[in-house]
């Protein structure tokens, strides 16, 4: 097995090799010193622990990119799908459940912040009561996500302050906040108390972490390290080349 520094614990999301079998991921992640394989439904939790892994986030029923948080009609189904699936998130070892905003539909977003916040109020005590940690994941509204509503940073860190639970964080999605507001690394320093989980992805087109990509990522990632984040930063990338080299040297690069 490749020795890692581990001062970035490495995942890799699920959905971006859909050829590969999970237990084939999950052995070559393992083999490359990674930690754990994002995105990963029920089902599949106890999965990568075969391998000496874990989910590092998994799917729970937290509604989806469109129909979120941002709905008080969408409460009800997330409140039911977290107290189904959380409680197996902790049994296998899952530290985070990822939920989203939902798009704007014409609402403000200061009408959605208040609905979002009355959603996690709704949620967090079952996150709170067995130590998993749900993410609300910024995504960018400009090229992937049209009139998605958590697509700035200070949005969500509003939202997490409201909120102000220890098992409620942002799910900080590099690939996306790069398009929508740049200035990565000092974001991230000031946002970092509301931060449980970042993903990567090559800006632009969300391919491989090169030198085509308009990221230094090493930078980025030692700027997270000395910021003393201490969770889970996913590989969540599609690549053109040959997927298990381009992870392996993702992994290389982003282990400063």
């Amino acid at each position: 097995m490749q020795q890692r520094k581990n001062r970035i614990r490495q995942s890799v999301c699920r959905w971006c090799y859909p050829t590969i079998p999970l237990q084939q991921l999950c052995a070559f992640a393992a083999e490359i010193g990674l930690r754990g394989v994002d995105l990963l439904e029920p089902t599949d939790y106890e999965v990568p622990r075969e391998y000496g892994l874990i989910c590092t986030m998994g799917y729970a029923g937290g509604g989806e990119i469109v129909a979120g948080l941002n709905r008080p009609e969408n409460h009800a189904a997330i409140e039911a799908g977290f107290l189904k699936s959380i409680p197996l998130a902790a049994k296998a070892g899952v530290p985070n459940v990822i939920t989203f905003s939902g798009n704007r539909y014409g609402i403000t977003d200061e009408e959605g912040a208040r609905n979002t916040v009355a959603g996690l109020n709704r949620v967090k005590k079952i996150a709170e009561d067995h130590g998993v940690t749900i993410c609300l994941e910024l995504l960018n509204s400009k090229v992937d996500h049209p009139d998605y509503m958590a697509d700035h940073t200070a949005w969500g860190v509003r939202v997490m302050q409201e909120v102000n639970s220890p098992n409620v964080k942002l799910l900080y999605d590099i690939y996306h906040m790069q398009i929508m507001e740049g200035d990565v690394i000092a974001t991230i320093r000031k946002s970092l108390p509301w931060i449980g989980h970042f993903h990567t992805g090559g800006v632009p087109g969300r391919h491989e972490l090169d030198g085509t990509q308009e990221i230094l990522w090493d930078g980025v990632m030692r700027a997270i390290v000395d910021a003393g984040f201490e969770g889970y930063v996913a590989q969540e990338f599609e690549p053109v080349h040959d997927p298990l080299s381009s992870l392996r040297a993702a992994a290389d690069l982003c282990d400063v």
